[in-house]
């Protein structure tokens, strides 16, 4: 782990997450590399404006639900060759049913370099802090499609409402938005803006971690 990271669950209490690339329930259809344990990692910064973004949905009445965070650049090489792999169809009706998996790249849904891999990107979505349902948002996490798109046709008027308020609370918690996923935010001032860490998400991480007690001051 390098210092300057977190676990995001240790310093935002009550967050929730599920690392979706640590299960066999993401587009590749299998753990990827580079994530050995199902923990959510990001910058000190990140955690910091997470937290201001979690008081914020707080106070609407919504928690905020993590997907991933730091991505380790081995996680996106395997990307790019699960992209180059002839098709087997395990994943696509789900995560790309109206492209094939070799356009990712072009299309924008996948990178040679990701800002995961910088520490200071996030993949989120909102949840009723009352209930504990997903706020619907006319998409599941990681479907390529134009309709993950910001602004995209064919979902309600209350999916493209719910998806603003995910984007308005983000922004003004100092995030970028992409345009090509609802789900994915950048901070604006990032601390590595040019670095593209490679280190994995690991029990290892979680006692070096615990060491030496990285904090969000």
């Amino acid at each position: 782990m390098e210092k300057g990271f977190v676990f995001l669950d240790e310093v935002l209490p009550g967050i929730r997450w599920d690392a979706k690339y640590a299960t066999w329930d993401n587009f590749t259809g299998k753990p990827v590399d580079g994530y050995e344990v199902n923990r959510i990692v990001g910058t000190n910064a990140l955690a910091a404006a997470l937290l201001v973004a979690q008081e914020q949905a707080a106070d609407l009445g919504y928690g905020l639900l993590l997907w991933d965070g730091y991505r380790p650049q081995r996680a996106v090489n395997r990307f790019v060759q699960w992209s180059e792999e002839p098709e087997d169809g395990r994943t696509k009706s789900k995560h790309y049913p109206n492209i094939n998996r070799s356009e990712m790249i072009q299309k924008g849904y996948v990178a040679t370099q990701s800002s995961h891999s910088r520490g200071s990107a996030i993949d989120l979505t909102l949840y009723r802090a009352d209930t504990g349902a997903l706020v619907p948002m006319g998409g599941d996490f990681d479907l390529m499609d134009v309709i993950s798109h910001h602004g995209a046709k064919g979902i309600t008027n209350a999916e493209t409402k719910n998806r603003r308020l995910l984007r308005s609370i983000m922004e003004s918690s100092g995030f970028n938005s992409y345009d090509c996923e609802w789900w994915h935010y950048s901070l604006k001032k990032e601390p590595y803006p040019s670095t593209y860490f490679d280190f994995p998400i690991s029990l290892d991480s979680e006692k070096f971690l615990l060491k030496n007690c990285l904090i969000v001051k």
